[in-house]
């Protein structure tokens, strides 16, 4: 019997503030959601269920003022799953390919459903006629701890292309947890994912990364569209708990925006500092009660095309490297993995165009 995590509004955390040092401060006791996550985890790891056995990553901050966190995880470069063969960004599902119903169903954590504060799960816009589900299962090639994927009701094998309640629920998990340190993400097709079957990444990494705090120049503030200032070049969102559900509606438009045009995306969220214009002190700077949730639009990369030392996908553009041999993990320095990055982003004439099209996109809206 799967596990159900019904939750609502009153769940979320107000706060989670930045203790003093590198490390994010951990809450204690965990929210249940992380309660929850961490234990199944443990549990599926504990149980064999994974393709390695995860313990302390070597870990190491690149000199330099971008911070980079990078860490020694040779395994999953060696034994995660070969990734299916991806040719367009708008790939179709196929259901003879791996996706998330052909798993093992012990590799399940819990189905997450958003209720009312009596408890009652609420239907899915569309799908009145049932509340909609987001199935939560172990990652079996883990990047770091409590590494788990989010898949919305797999039954409907839906393409990996963002859809709304995908975008809102990736949100509401992160502010479900009390431990800044839980990050989710996304990869697009033509971005590094691995499989075509709708799915966020989401786990835990307690180390501070630049784009928390990172500067943005506002494009539409009204809609909450701001561009990001410091390398990687991207967009950002931000958005606390009375915001998500428009937040998350606006950040579909640009992703659909993206998918119409065949452009490969990578989106992180994390818990972040409010941006320019809605920080009035120190002390807001230090401050996590929102979501950052950045976008970055980029060249597409189709086939077998990997780095030696890492990808370039939803966690290496938010600043969190995860090597897959010793010697680039010894020796790659900040310049090096600026260079590796800039290979895949658009360059400046193509993003600055794209920056105005959906400024104009959103305006329109």
């Amino acid at each position: 019997m799967t596990l159900q995590f019904v939750y609502s509004h009153q769940d979320f955390v107000a706060d989670t503030s930045l203790s003093d040092g590198n490390c994010p401060a951990m809450a204690t006791p965990p929210a249940k959601f992380d309660a929850a996550i961490q234990a199944g985890w443990t549990d599926r790891m504990d149980r064999g269920l994974f393709r390695y056995h995860l313990g302390d990553l070597q870990t190491r901050i690149l000199p330099g003022p971008r911070g980079y966190v990078a860490q020694l995880n040779v395994q999953r470069g060696l034994e995660r799953r070969k990734p299916q063969e991806i040719l367009s960004i708008q790939q179709e599902f196929n259901a003879d390919q791996f996706n998330f119903n052909k798993i093992n169903p012990d590799e399940i954590i819990f189905e997450m459903m958003k209720g009312t504060e009596g408890g009652t799960a609420l239907p899915d816009n569309g799908q009145l006629c049932r509340p909609c589900r987001m199935v939560v299962l172990v990652n079996v090639s883990p990047l770091e701890f409590g590494h788990c994927v989010f898949v919305p009701d797999p039954s409907r094998c839906l393409p990996q292309i963002l859809t709304r309640f995908a975008i809102q629920v990736g949100i509401e998990s992160v502010l479900l947890s009390s431990n800044p340190g839980f990050r989710v993400g996304f990869n697009s097709l033509g971005a590094f994912a691995s499989v075509n079957h709708l799915h966020l990444h989401g786990y835990y990494l307690n180390h501070n990364l630049n784009i928390e705090s990172m500067a943005v120049k506002p494009l539409l503030p009204e809609k909450g569209f701001y561009q990001m200032l410091e390398f990687p070049a991207g967009f950002l969102f931000y958005a606390e708990s009375e915001e998500v559900e428009t937040v998350a509606r606006t950040i579909c438009q640009v992703t659909d925006f993206l998918v119409d045009d065949n452009i490969a995306h990578n989106l992180f969220l994390t818990r972040g500092s409010p941006p320019c214009g809605r920080i009035q002190s120190g002390k807001d700077r230090r401050s996590r009660k929102g979501v950052r949730i950045a976008i970055w639009p980029r060249i597409s990369c189709f086939g077998a095309k990997e780095e030696s030392a890492f990808n370039v996908a939803l966690c290496e553009l938010a600043g969190h490297l995860p090597f897959k041999n010793k010697k680039d993990y010894e020796l790659t320095t900040e310049k090096d993995v600026t260079d590796i990055i800039q290979k895949y982003l658009l360059p400046d004439d193509e993003f600055h165009r794209l920056e105005q099209q959906l400024t104009n996109h959103l305006m329109s809206s």
